[in-house]
């Protein structure tokens, strides 16, 4: 299953976006996305997000 953002937590800082081995997250509207068909599930994410937005459910 792909990560999945907390748009309430999320505060844009992309450090998941820079980190993302597959290019998987952008920005969208000054918050993480995952693009569901790239996301290779590794939780990379979730290590570096300082707001603990990301998780693997």
């Amino acid at each position: 299953m792909p990560a999945r953002v907390n748009k309430q937590k999320c505060n844009g800082c992309e450090s998941c976006v820079d980190e993302c081995p597959n290019n998987a997250i952008s920005l969208v509207d000054g918050r993480a996305a995952v693009d569901a068909d790239a996301c290779i599930d590794c939780g990379v994410c979730v290590d570096v997000c300082p707001q603990e937005a990301i998780s693997m459910e």
